[in-house]
């Protein structure tokens, strides 16, 4: 299938997929005319990689569970890695979360102080 029905059916822009490509997490087959042509398992694979993205993770991360995911559902093959790497994200997570609410406790305060006058 063509970069156009790609997008279509994932409801991912050409220019991501055309990023995905430069990030080595598709790889499309080239006519003889450049055109890329995708095999039907592109369509999992950006669905894969949106989750994962949906996840938190960054698209270096990604690269690393696309190749351990198998079968339709996202199930994972067990290795010490990607156990290392999901705890990595887990923290990065709650850190994320940690800042998120200091700033909403301060803005809190700051509300309470303007509606305290």
């Amino acid at each position: 299938m063509k970069i156009g029905e790609l997008s279509k059916r994932t409801n991912v822009t050409i220019r991501m997929l055309r990023y995905y490509e430069t990030e080595g997490l598709l790889t499309p087959q080239r006519s003889t005319s450049g055109y890329r042509d995708y095999d039907s398992h592109a369509v999992r694979t950006v669905e894969r990689i949106k989750l994962l993205g949906s996840a938190g993770m960054t698209l270096s991360t990604i690269r690393q569970f696309l190749p351990c995911i198998r079968g339709e559902r996202p199930v994972f093959e067990p290795c010490d890695e990607l156990r290392k790497t999901l705890h990595e994200q887990i923290h990065l997570v709650n850190q994320k979360a940690d800042k998120l609410t200091k700033s909403k406790n301060m803005l809190e305060s700051f509300l309470q102080e303007i509606d305290s006058n």
